[in-house]
């Protein structure tokens, strides 16, 4: 066998393996946790998808292992089966953990700049840019 096949063969076998050893995001969601009625199921992971991990922080409670993530689970099924609503189970949880606890905070006066530095910043940066064009325009060609 060539050195060139061997080559080959490395490579098609890299490609090939190469899904199977890339991480992929696990859930944290126990076999027993799960919700019998899968109405209420789905709402409980939609629900856990937009709730942050308060110990991880960078994960939402349904991808998290922490026992407070296990907890806040626990709170927003037992809440969906009480028959609460999803603003309802929102509400509550903000009320006990503060806003942070939400991956898409809502827009009031106190976030305001959460929400508004990015369009500030884009605004400013496009205003320099502008002003410079205009220096260049009035400036004329550089003298040699």
């Amino acid at each position: 066998m060539m050195a060139r096949d061997r080559v080959q063969i490395w490579v098609l076998a890299i490609l090939l393996l190469t899904p199977l050893c890339v991480a992929q995001p696990t859930l944290a969601l126990n076999p027993g946790e799960a919700l019998s009625d899968t109405a209420l199921e789905k709402r409980a992971r939609a629900l856990s998808l937009e709730l942050r991990c308060l110990v991880c922080q960078n994960q939402s409670i349904d991808d998290s292992d922490a026992p407070l993530a296990q907890d806040l689970r626990a709170l927003v099924r037992s809440r969906l089966q009480a028959g609460d609503t999803d603003e309802e189970i929102r509400t509550a949880i903000v009320a006990r953990y503060g806003e942070f606890v939400l991956f898409r905070p809502v827009f009031a006066w106190h976030t305001a700049p959460l929400w508004l530095t990015p369009l500030l910043l884009i605004i400013l940066g496009f205003w320099l840019a502008m002003r410079k064009v205009l220096r260049r325009r009035t400036d004329g060609p550089p003298q040699a």
